[in-house]
Order: C-alpha cells, then structure tokens, then sequence
C-alpha cells in the first residue's frame, strides 16, 4: 500500500515572491512535510509561444471576461506541475499555491487518502463555494473524502494522481488551450474521466492575509462583459452545471455499488 513517501509536494512560486515562499515553507516544515518549489510563470514575461495557449475567443464565451495575463501564467504554472509530476517518481502530487494556509490535520489526511488509492483521481484539499458534498468515505481526523454535486473553484491546493495527470496533459482534449481560470477548468472531471473528489471539511484554506498576485478587475477596465454579451456565458455555464450534477450523481452511484 502506498504511504506517504510516494507523495512529491510542489509549491507555485514567483521569483518576486519570496516572501510568500518564505510564509508557506515555514508551515511545511513544521508539518514536515518534504516539498520543491515550482518557479512560477511570470505574467510579466509571457512568451509569445506561451500567450498563444490561450483561447481567448473561448474565454470570453465560457468566462464572461477579458483574461487576465496572471491567470494565463498560474494556468501554466499548474499545468508544469502536472509535467514535473510525471517526470519524477512520485505516485502522487500535491500540489500548493503560495498564498495557502495548511491546517495541522494535513498531513494525516494525505496518509489517510494514499491509504485508499482507488477511490480518486483528483481531491480537493481547499475549496471556494461548498460544493454540495456527499460523503463517501471517512479519513479520520473530522474529515471525509465526499463528491460534489455543485460548483466548487479554487485550486490552492489539491492532490492528484498519475492517471489525472496523463489525462490533463493528453494532447487533444485535454487542459490546453486555456479557455477557463485553471480552478474552473481543471474540476470538470467528466470530460477527463476522473474521479474528483473533496475533502470536508477542507484541510487548506486561502490565505486572505496575503495579496493575489494574478491582478485585479481594476487593472483591466471593463473586464466583466455585460448585457447580451454575457448570454452565451449563461447559456455556456447553466449546461456545464448540468453536466456536474449528472457527474456528482454518476459518482455517487459508483461508490454505492463498489
């Protein structure tokens, strides 16, 4: 059975950043937990080769927005995650932002999920909006392993397997071109054939102590689309939420008949 020397820890970081590295190396270690840090993708430096991963016609469809060059970099920055990931050894990647607060029940319920590899691809270990979790499991320490059957962003931190990754990183359907906020995209397990999972309740939390380094609405007048413009993002979103919900149910079923 796998244990917790076979999860590799990486932590996003920017070069200009090093005390956001400094604020979450300090809670690594004291949690010991063994991590490399990930340099970053600078928005400020973006290739052409690299801006060119971007869909931005589908963006505004399915987002409803102007992108944001950080969201173009963090979007990279996981999906290198994902390539070092496989690149190493490891059977499983955990994968941090630097602006996460880590609770001290972390790193039981890492062991506790090496402990029943079957039962996800991908989990959540932070979480923005509830996600309508179901639980399916039990992992000690007050937290369950659940599916969700609603909306649930936020990718400061999550745990992912060789298997997700391969999907994530295939050349056709998978992650790139960007055409969502990686925290948007990466959770629509359904076109990957994963299985997604969250844990309850959360083990990380965002730091709201430390400012976003993506950028802000202000920097980018206008960014929300308005009025007829922002319909075929509702009509767009109302069948992505459908599809999650058929997806929550579908996995629900699975853990009740394994």
């Amino acid at each position: 059975m796998p244990g917790m020397g076979a999860v590799q820890t990486w932590v996003i970081n920017l070069d200009r950043a090093p005390d956001r590295l400094a604020r979450v190396c300090e809670q690594l270690e004291r949690l010991r937990l063994p991590w490399q840090r990930l340099p970053a993708v600078d928005a400020r430096a973006l290739t052409p080769a690299q801006r060119a991963l971007l869909d931005e016609p589908a963006f505004h469809r399915r987002h409803g927005m102007t992108p944001l060059p950080g969201e173009l970099g963090c979007y990279l920055s996981h999906v290198e995650a994902m390539r070092r990931f496989l690149a190493s050894d490891a059977q499983a990647a955990l994968v941090l932002e630097d602006d996460i607060r880590l609770h001290d029940t972390l790193p039981a319920v890492l062991a506790a999920l090496m402990r029943c590899p079957g039962r996800w691809d991908v989990v959540k270990l932070s979480a923005v909006h509830s996600g309508t979790p179901v639980p399916v499991a039990d992992l000690g320490d007050g937290h369950a392993l659940a599916v969700m059957l609603s909306k649930c962003t936020a990718a400061s931190a999550y745990l992912l397997n060789r298997r997700a990754a391969q999907a994530y990183l295939r050349p056709q359907g998978g992650l790139l071109p960007m055409t969502l906020p990686f925290d948007h995209a990466f959770d629509r397990a359904w076109l990957f054939g994963l299985k997604l999972r969250l844990v309850t309740p959360v083990p990380c939390l965002h730091d709201d102590v430390v400012p976003s380094t993506i950028g802000t609405p202000a920097s980018v007048p206008d960014r929300k689309f308005r009025g007829l413009r922002r319909w075929p993002t509702h009509l767009w979103r109302l069948g992505n939420e459908l599809r999650r919900v058929a997806y929550g149910l579908g996995q629900l079923l699975r853990e009740k008949l394994s």
